[in-house]
């Protein structure tokens, strides 16, 4: 009966925290589906795009080592929560004030940074509560959660632009309303769950200075993965430029692609507590020719590759993480999470930087990159599950 209980009351945590994503990406994902676009109507050109959704992820991810390791060390997860979606939501509806590019590049890069401060602590605490429902479904909800907010959000924004003439300050400055809604949320679950660590059952384990071979050989692959996976700013300034669609209709190119991520986080996620780590292999060759279609296509293939590029968004934020979090013991999660995310975020900014270079001289070039690095990540994983068969025979 007890354990019933704890059950119950972890996924109920879960489920806060997934809303409190929900109503987050509501608020970032839908400035994040035009920020390209936007930038492109204040004057900047293919490479300035890339190399600011380059920043912006390199400080995104970089800073999280930190994050993660004080979260570790202090156990403070709200304190380190709520400082991090302060500047994470709320540096957003500010991009209604920007007359200026570069006014707009310093609040893109904020809202990167406060992601960044948050974002370990909140996969431990995550962790916490996935343990009894499965990691990979655990991780699957709240990643469908999350995505149900980024596909709401470009719609909402596109709806705004419309019926308001191409009015990016209304929509940018209306998305106040989902970043108060989510940070409400917010300390309401730190009201319910002061300790949620609690929540997890602890097992015995030996502790290590450093963490397993297994885990720096994963992140080889996940350092592949990000470098070339397309930031979707440059797939915007893509649309814009080559003129594949009205303004109104990108950030819906978004929302299919956000819709996709939450459905496959709940297939590939479910399918990872059965599979393991073979689930990945899988993600990573279906979304690895995104590329082609998106930079390519007209209007039918940019949407299939959307479609694809979602895939591989879901894959990656529900898997990579319920692998780490059956890895590395709890006490020493935030730092795994932490510089998991510093090398995704190191490579996501010299590949986003590189891609917005080759955009502007070569595009064919741009696509055989992201290609190539996609398809050396699946090779790396595929070793890992060979090393896996072996130790089992």
């Amino acid at each position: 009966m007890i354990k019933s209980i704890r059950i119950d009351t972890a996924t109920k945590f879960v489920v806060l925290l997934g809303l409190i994503s929900l109503f987050s990406d509501m608020t970032y994902e839908a400035a994040r589906s035009i920020n390209g676009s936007f930038l492109q109507l204040l004057g900047t050109n293919g490479a300035t795009v890339g190399l600011v959704a380059g920043i912006g992820e390199l400080f995104g991810y970089g800073l999280r080592f930190v994050s993660g390791y004080l979260a570790d060390k202090t156990k403070k997860y709200w304190l380190i929560l709520i400082a991090g979606y302060l500047l994470n939501l709320f540096s957003v509806p500010l991009l209604a004030l920007a007359g200026y590019w570069q006014l707009a590049v310093v609040l893109m890069i904020t809202e990167r940074i406060g992601k960044a401060i948050r974002t370990p602590a909140r996969d431990a605490l995550l962790s916490f509560g996935t343990q009894k429902m499965g990691r990979g479904w655990g991780y699957g909800l709240h990643e469908a959660m999350d995505q149900i907010g980024a596909t709401v959000g470009p719609l909402l924004v596109s709806a705004v632009l419309f019926y308001k003439h191409q009015d990016y300050r209304m929509a940018f400055g209306i998305l106040v309303i989902p970043a108060i809604i989510a940070f409400s949320i917010l300390l309401i679950c730190k009201y319910l769950y002061p300790k949620p660590e609690n929540l997890e059952f602890k097992t015995t384990s030996i502790v290590s200075q450093g963490f397993p071979k297994k885990y720096w050989i994963y992140i080889l692959a996940v350092v592949f993965i990000a470098a070339g996976y397309v930031d979707f700013p440059l797939i915007a300034f893509h649309f814009k430029a080559k003129a594949l669609m009205n303004d109104s209709a990108i950030p819906i190119f978004y929302a299919v692609a956000m819709a996709t991520d939450a459905i496959a986080a709940l297939i590939f996620g479910k399918m990872f507590d059965k599979m393991g780590i073979k689930t990945l292999l899988l993600a990573i060759l279906l979304s690895s020719f995104f590329a082609p279609m998106v930079f390519m296509g007209g209007f039918n293939w940019a949407l299939a590759g959307m479609v694809l590029w979602g895939i591989g968004m879901g894959a990656q934020e529900s898997i990579l993480k319920a692998e780490i979090a059956e890895m590395i013991p709890s006490e020493r999660r935030g730092t795994a999470f932490g510089s998991f995310n510093a090398a995704y975020g190191l490579f996501w900014f010299a590949g986003s930087a590189l891609m917005g270079y080759l955009y502007d001289f070569s595009i064919k070039g741009l696509i055989i990159f992201s290609v190539a690095t996609q398809l050396v990540a699946a090779f790396v994983i595929y070793y890992l599950i060979r090393q896996q068969t072996k130790r089992v025979q």
